[in-house]
């Protein structure tokens, strides 16, 4: 592990989360492997190696899957309560760790601290709504058209659950899935971002401490490392259900590897999420929620706003609001609460975002507020870029694109019906909003006229969302539903019971089959 100056607090919190040499293994650390590559984690922030991940080699993973297989068939018999119990504590643990996790997370990833927080936060609350829903797993009892029989549902867990995180979420993505699958009775093989392999390696380390406490079996929770491992994943027919977020392309390989074999996939993929500013907005708020849906987290995430629909009459005066706005914007250091922008992930991300933009100018797109590589003392990773204003139209392959980056593409309308038109006019479907205090347009977005998203708002911004609605969205989304709801049945089969309790054996339908 490389040394660290410590101005933020980063050596302390890595000392914490126990991560000195560091391998990828199962949930307790007692089968670490050593046999494959090293994948070295630096950080946008400063560019400095955090710490080398070992990946797992094909034998490292069939280990795994082994542990797995024998820990489900003692993980499903447990009450569901009493699983509950086991996720309760893990969230308690995630408390005593939530500074230290936070500002791993932002120094891995490159979001604010105060987003890193957050995101361990998410975790936090993900593990009570687990707790609650243990107790919650109902089934339907339905009236037979047989006599003296009773039909019922009940759910059953599928088994090993396959999670491939994204780097932008390291660990919050990793609790929505797991610990809704834990509670539901299955285990899970967990393959996190290349990018940010770290964080993965301390959530291990924090869970690791309850399952040993409870003698749980460590294969209930296995971390595996390496693009490698995640084809595996999605070519095991001995992972029924395999929840992968990540970008469109890489989504629709996995969902075609995992149907061909008839397995069944979450997926959570690209965002090219709108806000709708209609005349009737406050443009106070409007400035809040897009500001911050475009720039946080640097513009990589899933719900981050990429488009701003305005209507003509307000259109001046919003540009000049975000003008001002974007103007006082701070970028810097993530751990350093006065700055409002952060690194975006890596090199490869930074040529993404200027390509973008050299695109959107050769389309016909207007720079409003000018974008860049941002140089100099303090940001040597050279992972730091200036947020961007063009104005476009929405027809633009650029525009129809999602850029991982902080580049917001403002357009013009002049009625509400062709902005939800436009809203509606690119291949994904995630996130959506509308600014207004106009009760028949609200209405009008949120009806199966309006918004195509799988979350649709009224006032507040796209970016982010709440753990107990069902996240996820439709079109090139992937059609997914994670962490709130009825999400958890996605994790458990259906099982359709009919008990007779009468002498006699009616088929169903009045047929007759005399003997």
């Amino acid at each position: 592990m490389a040394t660290l100056t410590d101005t933020f607090g980063i050596q302390k919190a890595l000392t914490e989360l126990g991560i000195t040499e560091v391998n990828a293994g199962t949930s307790t650390g007692l089968h670490n492997f050593a046999n494959g590559a090293l994948i070295s984690s630096y950080s946008p922030v400063d560019g400095s190696l955090i710490a080398q991940v070992q990946c797992s080699t094909a034998e490292d993973y069939e280990t795994a899957m082994k542990k797995a297989e024998e820990a489900f068939k003692i993980w499903r018999q447990m009450p569901a309560p009493k699983r509950g119990e086991i996720v309760r504590q893990m969230g308690d643990e995630l408390r005593k760790h939530k500074e230290a996790l936070g500002q791993l997370v932002s120094y891995e990833m490159g979001k604010s601290l105060q987003e890193g927080l957050g995101e361990v936060q998410e975790m936090i609350d993900i593990c009570d709504f687990a707790v609650g829903l243990s107790r919650q797993l109902y089934g339907l009892t339905m009236h037979s058209e047989r006599p003296n029989h009773r039909m019922y549902e009940q759910w059953h867990p599928l088994g090993i659950v396959g999670i491939i995180s994204a780097f932008n979420f390291p660990v919050a993505v990793w609790s929505w899935n797991s610990m809704i699958a834990w509670i539901c009775g299955d285990v899970c093989i967990w393959k996190p971002s290349s990018k940010t392999p770290i964080c993965a390696v301390a959530c291990q380390n924090i869970i690791k401490t309850v399952l040993q406490r409870n003698n749980v079996p460590e294969g209930v929770s296995c971390l595996v490392v390496g693009n490698e491992s995640g084809n595996l994943i999605n070519n095991d027919k001995r992972i029924p259900m395999v929840s992968f977020t990540g970008s469109t392309r890489i989504g629709r390989h996995v969902s075609k590897t995992v149907a061909e074999r008839f397995g069944n996939t979450i997926l959570e993929l690209g965002g090219n999420n709108a806000i709708i500013v209609s005349e009737h907005a406050d443009i106070s708020m409007v400035l809040v929620g897009a500001v911050f849906g475009a720039v946080g987290t640097a513009g990589q995430r899933c719900t981050s706003t990429r488009r701003l629909i305005v209507h003509e009459s307000v259109y001046n005066k919003t540009i000049e609001v975000l003008k001002s706005a974007y103007s006082q914007l701070k970028i810097g250091n993530p751990l350093d609460a006065n700055n409002h922008v952060g690194p975006l992930i890596d090199k490869g991300a930074v040529q993404d975002y200027l390509n973008a933009i050299e695109k959107a100018k050769q389309e016909g797109g207007k720079i409003i507020v000018e974008g860049g590589v941002v140089e100099g003392d303090g940001y040597e990773s050279g992972c730091y870029v200036k947020p961007c204003i063009i104005e476009a139209e929405n027809h633009f392959d650029i525009v129809q694109e999602e850029t991982f980056a902080p580049i917001l593409y403002v357009m013009k309308y002049s009625n509400i019906q062709e902005a939800i038109d436009m809203q509606n006019g690119v291949p994904q479907g995630l996130s959506s909003s509308i600014f207004t205090t106009n009760m028949r347009e609200m209405e009008l977005f949120l009806s199966a006229q309006g918004s195509d998203c799988g979350i649709a708002n009224v006032n507040i911004g796209t970016s982010g969302a709440e753990i107990g609605g069902a996240f996820g969205g439709e079109k090139e989304t992937g059609g997914g539903r994670e962490s709130g709801s009825d999400a958890w049945k996605a994790y458990m089969r259906r099982q359709t019971n009919t008990i007779n309790y009468g002498t006699q054996l009616p088929l169903a339908q009045g047929i007759k089959f005399d003997l």
